[in-house]
C-alpha cells in the first residue's frame, strides 16, 4: 500500500476508470514500441557495414524498443491530460522506460571493457536488470525503505559497524572503478593499436602498463571514497612481497620475462621459431607466455621464462632471405644461366624487387656446376615454401626454353683385373 501511495494511487483508485485508462495507453504503448522495434531491426542491417558502424547499430538495436515506448507513453500522456485525466501511473512509466534505455546503452558500451565471451550476452542483461530494479525501486519511493532493511543487519567488528548495506555498497563502488578503468584502457589500447609508426611490442607493453596503472588508480580512488584509510595496503603489500619471495617467484619472473621479450623485440608474432625442439610459428605474446603453433596444427604454451633463459632458434629473427641451389650441366653457358635464374626469381610476385634477386656461381661439383639465387621476400615463414617452388618452376621453364641442362649424377664404373689373375680358358664348342 505505501508503494501505491508514493505513486499517487489509493487502493480504491485501480478499479477507477483513470488507473484503467492509464494501463491500457502503457500496454497499448509497449506493444506498439515492440512492434515497430521489430520492424526496424529488420531494416537496419547490421553485418552489411563496417566495424565502428555495426558497433553503433547493435547500441541503437538495444534502445530502440524502450526510445519508441517512451515516445508513445509521451503521447498517451498529452492525450489523456487533455481530455482530464489525472496520469499517475503514466508520470512513473515515462521515466522508468527511459532509464531503461539509458541504462541499456551504458552497459553495451562498458562492454568494450572486455573481449568478447558467450557470457558477455548473459553478463550484459543481468547488470542492466539489477540496475533497472534499483531506478525503478527509487523512483517508486520503496528503495529507502530496502536499504533502511539492509542497514539494519550489521555486525560490531573491531570497534567498527559493518552492515550488510555497507559491504554491498563496498563491491558495487569497487567494481564500478574497475570496470571504468577497464573500458578506459580498452579505449587507449585500441588508439594505441592504431598508431603504425610505432613498433607493434611497444604498443602491446605501453597497453599492458596503462591498464595495470589504470586498475590501480580505480582501486585506490575507490577505496577512500568507502572510508577505508589507503595505508593498510602497506600491509597487503608486505604480504605480497613474502609470498612471491617464497611461492610466487616463478609467476613473477614469468611476468617480468614477458615485458623482456616485448621491450627486446626478441620474438614477435608471426615468427617461427624452435624452442626446446618444438618448431612452429608465435601466434600470441601474452604477459605469462607465448603461444607456438607447430605446422601440424597443434599448440604449445612456452612460459616466457623459458624463452628468456633457454636457447630459442628465431628463423626469422634477420633478414628475410631465400637461398636456392641450382646446379647446370658443364657444357651450358654460365652467364646465360645466371641471367635467367635472376629474371625467372623477378617475375614472381612475392619476391620483393629490392633488393633484387642475385645469382652467383659457388662451385665445381661432380656432375655439373653449382650456382646459388639469393632472392628476397616478405611473406610469412610459413608461405616461404610456396614461394622456392614457384621460382624453381619459372627457373626450370626458361631454362627449358634455352636449352640450359640440369644435369643428373653420372658415374663412370670400370673393372680393373687383379694382377695374378688368369683368363679362363673358353670351352670349345
Amino acid at each position: 500500500m505505501e508503494g501505491l501511495s508514493a505513486l499517487g494511487v489509493s487502493m480504491g483508485d485501480l478499479g477507477h476508470g483513470n488507473v484503467l485508462w492509464q494501463a491500457g495507453v502503457i500496454g497499448a504503448s509497449l506493444c506498439m514500441a515492440w512492434l515497430v522495434s521489430r520492424v526496424l531491426h529488420g531494416r537496419l542491417q547490421v553485418n552489411t557495414v563496417s566495424a565502428t558502424a555495426r558497433f553503433g547499430l547493435a547500441g541503437v538495436h538495444r534502445v530502440l524498443f524502450p526510445v519508441v515506448g517512451v515516445a508513445l507513453l509521451a503521447i498517451g500522456r498529452y492525450a489523456l491530460n487533455k481530455a482530464g485525466y489525472l496520469t499517475p501511473l503514466l508520470n512513473l512509466a515515462i521515466p522508468l522506460t527511459g532509464s531503461w534505455a539509458v541504462i541499456r546503452a551504458l552497459v553495451y558500451v562498458l562492454r568494450t571493457a572486455f573481449d568478447e565471451a558467450p557470457w558477455l550476452v548473459f553478463s550484459e542483461r543481468a547488470l542492466a536488470w539489477t540496475v533497472w530494479v534499483g531506478v525503478a525501486l527509487h523512483l517508486s519511493g520503496v528503495l529507502p525503505d530496502i536499504l533502511a532493511g539492509l542497514d539494519a543487519i550489521n555486525v560490531q567488528l573491531s570497534g567498527s559497524r559493518i552492515s550488510l548495506l555497507t559491504v554491498l555498497q563496498a563491491i558495487v563502488v569497487v567494481a564500478a572503478a574497475i570496470v571504468l578503468g577497464l573500458w578506459a584502457g580498452r579505449l587507449i589500447e585500441m588508439r594505441l593499436m592504431k598508431a603504425s609508426q610505432v613498433d607493434m611490442n611497444l604498443r602491446v607493453v605501453l597497453s599492458r602498463l596503462i591498464r595495470v596503472l589504470l586498475m590501480v588508480l580505480a582501486v585506490l580512488i575507490a577505496l577512500p571514497a568507502l572510508g577505508i584509510d589507503i595505508t593498510v595496503l602497506s600491509v597487503f603489500g608486505g604480504a605480497l612481497g613474502v609470498g612471491i619471495g617464497f611461492g610466487l617467484q616463478k609467476i613473477a619472473s614469468n611476468y617480468v620475462s614477458g615485458f623482456t621479450i616485448l621491450l627486446d623485440r626478441s620474438i614477435t608474432p608471426g615468427a617461427m621459431v624452435t624452442i626446446e625442439n618444438f618448431y612452429g610459428q608465435v601466434t600470441r605474446v601474452a604477459s605469462r607466455y607465448i603461444v607456438v603453433r607447430g605446422l601440424d596444427g597443434t599448440e604449445a604454451i612456452v612460459p616466457n621464462e623459458t624463452v628468456v633463459t633457454s636457447i630459442v632458434i628465431n628463423h626469422s629473427f634477420s633478414d628475410p632471405q631465400l637461398e636456392l641451389p641450382i646446379q647446370i650441366g658443364y657444357r651450358s653457358e654460365v652467364e646465360k644461366a645466371i641471367a635467367l635464374m635472376e629474371q625467372a626469381a623477378a617475375t614472381v610476385q612475392a619476391v620483393l624487387a629490392q633488393p633484387a634477386p642475385k645469382a652467383i656461381l659457388e662451385a665445381f661439383g661432380d656432375s655439373g656446376i653449382n650456382l646459388k639465387l639469393f632472392l628476397w621476400t616478405n611473406v610469412p615463414e610459413t608461405a616461404k615454401a610456396v614461394v622456392q617452388s614457384d621460382v624453381y618452376r619459372a627457373i626450370l621453364k626458361a631454362f627449358a626454353a634455352s636449352g640450359i641442362e640440369i644435369p643428373y649424377p653420372q658415374r663412370e664404373v670400370r673393372l680393373l683385373a687383379s694382377p695374378g689373375a688368369t683368363s679362363m680358358p673358353s670351352e670349345s664348342p
